[in-house]
């Protein structure tokens, strides 16, 4: 068993280097495999969902070399092996083989995914999208079967904004016969990404990053190479750590733009952000003001960072309302939270805080990934030690966490307990 002890009450100071995204690494190296070509990826996070994925694309017949930042894929010798669960389930992004199986043989044979459990995360749209463009779907014991003759370009509407959908979709179309139309697509620049990968291939998509995108089916891609925009999530949280420690941080290799909800929020709370080409710089204040937040699909608040930014609420004057549109059951992280002292009520997709209260340092379990980075932020800001469990589920995505906060100046440990019964850190 692993877990994290933090001493809480130093503000973070320093500067700090933003990695590559997790949520278009996951995406972009499915998509790889549509090629007829090694493909090189570059500025890859050093996550755990990378590494299962590159494991799984080996299992598949894939050529797979993974060093540091960049992992070199080529599709050529792989195989539409049948992929059940296993490694599948180990990652919410493994659905992506879904479309890339799908686009380049006609066929997968794909177990359900995994990831944490955020509540009823429906694939509907994913399925529909692929039955519009020609597919034969059936779930065959947990296991999604795909087959077509041949790939037709179709008008899709997809009812919910979804950015799994509109990924899959996309992969599925680029080398459908015809032109597929994505209505009410995701927004987000992780689907911009991987529609410049693919393009970079040689497909024909245009309208990534609007609610309407084109893609005019091509046979063939080639291999390239494409670097990843930086993790907006990890900035984001970042930033509210910053700010929440009352501490002065300066995030290096960031879009500014990709952040302006958070950036917008930060400054309503009374956070001091300065922007530049490609840093921002967080300066925390003494006092806080209450505010209401509300996510939503980009470019809205992110899910992704609700739960964070709840501990930095805990830290403000008055009472908050955060409301989760997009997940339903993402505030496991509250009970922790009360533990540790803070003023949270739970009504239906709401959580009420009312801040003010001291956190102060117990014994708390992550429940899942942005959970784990909102309990770090919370034993940053605690008067004592904090010991965090469930570390399983923060190394699915963030990149060397220990090393980059202690770089800031905050007292970190990762202790491994053996079975021996003695304890040995690991700074990893």
């Amino acid at each position: 068993m692993e877990k994290l002890i933090i001493k809480g009450g130093k503000p973070l100071q320093g500067t700090v280097s933003v990695s590559g995204a997790k949520n278009s690494a996951v995406a972009l190296i499915p998509a790889a495999l549509l090629a007829d070509g090694p493909v090189v990826i570059e500025n890859l996070p050093h996550i755990q969902d990378v590494g299962i994925y590159a494991e799984l694309l080996k299992e598949m017949g894939a050529d797979v070399l993974y060093e540091d930042d960049w992992m070199e894929i080529d599709g050529r010798p792989l195989n539409p092996v049948q992929m059940p669960n296993g490694k599948v389930k180990k990652l919410r992004a493994s659905y992506y083989l879904w479309g890339a199986l799908l686009g380049k043989f006609g066929e997968a044979r794909v177990g359900m995914p995994g990831g944490c459990d955020l509540g009823p995360r429906p694939v509907d749209l994913h399925i529909k999208g692929f039955q519009a463009l020609g597919a034969k779907v059936e779930n065959q014991n947990g296991m999604l079967v795909l087959k077509a003759k041949k790939l037709k370009g179709a008008r899709i509407y997809l009812d919910l904004v979804s950015v799994g959908a509109t990924i899959n979709i996309m992969l599925a179309a680029t080398r459908a016969e015809g032109t597929t139309i994505i209505e009410n697509a995701a927004r987000e620049p992780e689907i911009v990404d991987v529609a410049t990968l693919l393009n970079n291939m040689g497909a024909n998509i245009k309208g990534a990053g609007t609610d309407v995108i084109r893609i005019k089916g091509v046979d063939k891609l080639s291999g390239c190479r494409h670097t990843i925009i930086p993790d907006r999530i990890e900035a984001g949280t970042y930033m509210i750590a910053a700010a929440a420690t009352r501490g002065d941080v300066t995030l290096e290799n960031v879009i500014p733009k990709h952040l302006e909800s958070v950036t917008a929020k930060l400054r309503e709370i009374g956070v001091v952000v300065e922007e530049a080409d490609d840093t921002i710089r967080v300066v925390g204040q003494e006092k806080y003001r209450a505010v209401d937040v509300k996510t939503s699909p980009y470019p809205g608040f992110p899910t992704d960072l609700q739960q964070p930014i709840t501990v930095l609420l805990t830290q403000a004057k008055g009472t908050s309302i955060l409301t989760d549109n997009i997940y339903s059951a993402r505030f496991r992280h509250v009970d922790e939270l009360r533990r540790m002292g803070a003023s949270i009520k739970v009504e239906g997709r709401s959580a009420v805080v009312d801040g003010g209260a001291r956190l102060h340092g117990t014994k708390v379990v992550a429940s899942d990934l942005r959970a784990g980075a909102a309990l770090i932020v919370a034993g940053l800001v605690a008067n004592g030690l904090t010991e965090l469990e469930g570390l399983e589920h923060i190394d699915r995505g963030y990149e060397n966490l220990v090393g980059k906060l202690t770089s800031l100046g905050a007292e970190v440990l990762r202790k491994v307990t053996r079975d021996t019964g003695r304890n040995e850190t690991n700074t990893r």
